[in-house]
């Protein structure tokens, strides 16, 4: 295998991250802050050994304190791959740069300088009352379609960038972004309980004026959702699960209710379930709530760490930009006057403004030749082997084990979920297949990924998309159902413990009410039947979710 040149560095890194160690920020011995220590690993009540390790053997951590999500699974120190682990680690922790490597890159138009400010302490983003790029904890991607058709507007990246290094303009000016957060009133169930205990349901309303958008031509006739980052350890997990398996979940899935038609045609895939990948591969679609991608390694992370930043590399050397914002760019004065004044920028060209203006909206587009759709092939700013080390990273996280199968409260809130019909949606377990993962070229170039084959997982998805028919709802109302699994450490891993696709839910009980929120939802009977339990019950359920 190619072993990485930056591997001193990251062993300095080791070095001073001992060094700032002390007794009174040591780890906490997850055993002895559960008290499950005679319990784990035996099966208990409702809850069968297995069931302690929601990985599996090969996925799953025995740390379940405030670091949980960070960690490896036993299948990196398996397969030698620890180093390379904590490597691709301090790509997604730090801030990308201009200029110095291994973080150079940045822009000229970004959506975030960091992956950890999108996934606060590994897990999922936090509820925003504004958009700012730099908030720690803010995983909010702005959706911004056509209503019409659910269509992305084409003025901006599908992933739209509110910053960007001088002397540009930011595609959209995030201070015009207007976010409100509005209770909701008319909802299928009343906002009390039969017991008299109230709760409260909230959602967005995001609004962005046209006047926010630094481009040419700017969008019309267009409305703005919000969809965060989920948690993701555990993720290449899910890419071990086979095709088959999740062909036979939708055959089931099918029989009582109505699946996306863009992914089930009735009884097979449908023509646009199928994803092509870089080589022309054809894999089913997967991850994102929205199922737009069809492997880990060519999506999620592998897509996120190129556009995010706009850090290109060696398969993607174009820049995620749009010809829209280039041609406002080139139309800039402020942008003009300062490339003019600077002989050494590389958009200078002749020095006139015709010929600055040219070079800015020539460089700045995705395109250098619009009618034959050729990319720019500008020089990669990221080594092949940190792309390499950031996946084995990304596939390497680890599951949480669970906490407290032995107490009887939890034990009964399992029995609750499975009787309320929950598991029809978030199905309880999975076993992963041969893992024959599929790997882009820089990848298997380099050398091995994690992999996971023939584990038992509880992941808590049927890796479906199902409609809830929620207030100001997803883009297209479809929605991937989200995984269940180590959700009950949010709070100590990131500061919050908000849930939904746009953080909209505060707590567990908020999350299961908007299942209940419109009768057409297709989880609405058992949001009811949750509605009708007793408080004892719906805190047996919760503490349930949050021991799994």
């Amino acid at each position: 295998m190619k072993r990485n040149k930056s591997l001193l560095f990251i062993a300095c890194l080791s070095m001073v991250a001992l060094a700032s160690c002390n007794d009174e920020n040591e780890t906490p011995d997850p055993e002895e802050q559960t008290g499950d220590t005679e319990y784990i690993g035996k099966a208990v009540g409702n809850f069968s050994a297995e069931e302690w390790y929601p990985g599996g053997e090969l996925g799953t951590t025995d740390n379940v304190t405030h670091s949980s999500y960070e960690d490896e699974t036993p299948a990196v120190s398996n397969q030698g791959l620890s180093t390379e682990f904590k490597y691709g680690e301090t790509l997604f922790e730090r801030n990308f740069n201009t200029e110095q490597k291994p973080f150079n890159g940045l822009g000229p138009a970004w959506v975030r300088q960091a992956c950890i400010t999108c996934h606060p302490g590994y897990g999922h983003g936090k509820r925003m009352e504004r958009y700012n790029a730099t908030d720690y904890g803010n995983g909010y991607l702005l959706v911004i379609y056509h209503p019409s058709d659910n269509s992305y507007i084409a003025e901006v990246t599908g992933m739209p960038q509110t910053r960007a290094t001088y002397p540009f303009l930011p595609p959209i000016d995030e201070e015009q972004i207007n976010i409100q957060w509005l209770k909701a009133t008319d909802g299928a169930l009343p906002l009390q309980f039969p017991d008299g205990e109230t709760y409260e349901l909230i959602y967005p309303e995001v609004t962005i004026p046209q006047s926010a958008f630094n481009t040419d031509p700017k969008p019309t006739d267009y409305e703005v959702r919000l969809e965060s980052t989920i948690g993701i350890y555990g993720t290449g997990l899910l890419d071990a699960i086979t095709e088959e398996d999740m062909k036979a979940q939708y055959i089931e899935s099918s029989k009582y209710l109505e699946l996306n038609p863009a992914i089930w045609a009735g009884s097979d895939w449908a023509a646009s379930a199928w994803y092509s990948l870089a080589d022309g591969t054809k894999r089913i679609k997967r991850f994102t709530y929205a199922m737009t991608r069809a492997s880990l390694q060519d999506g999620a992370g592998a897509n996120a760490i190129w556009n995010i930043p706009n850090v290109t590399r060696s398969d993607r050397t174009k820049l995620y930009t749009t010809d829209a914002w280039a041609n406002a760019m080139a139309k800039t004065p402020s942008v003009i006057a300062a490339i003019k004044s600077d002989p050494s920028s590389p958009y200078y060209a002749d020095g006139t403004d015709e010929g600055i203006a040219e070079a800015v909206r020539t460089l700045l587009s995705p395109n250098t030749d619009q009618t034959n759709n050729a990319y720019h092939n500008f020089e990669p700013e990221m080594e092949d082997d940190d792309y390499y080390n950031f996946m084995i990273w990304h596939r390497g996280l680890a599951v949480p084990r669970a906490r407290n199968l032995n107490d009887s409260k939890v034990q009964h809130g399992k029995d609750l979920f499975m009787e309320m019909g929950c598991a029809n949606c978030h199905r309880p377990s999975w076993t992963t297949g041969d893992d024959d993962y599929w790997q882009d070229a820089i990848c298997k170039a380099q050398g091995e990924l994690p992999k996971y084959p023939h584990q038992k997982i509880w992941p808590y998805t049927d890796m479906v998309q199902h409609r809830l028919f929620m207030k100001n709802d997803i883009r297209t109302g479809w929605c991937r159902t989200t995984p269940l699994w180590g959700r009950g450490l949010s709070l100590q891993n990131t500061g919050a413990e908000d849930r939904l696709h746009d953080c909209r839910a505060r707590n567990e009980i908020e999350a299961i009410m908007w299942h209940g929120y419109s009768e057409q939802s297709d989880a609405f009977e058992s949001a009811k039947k949750f509605y009708n339990l007793s408080k004892e019950d719906r805190e047996a359920v919760v503490a349930f979710l949050r021991a799994i």
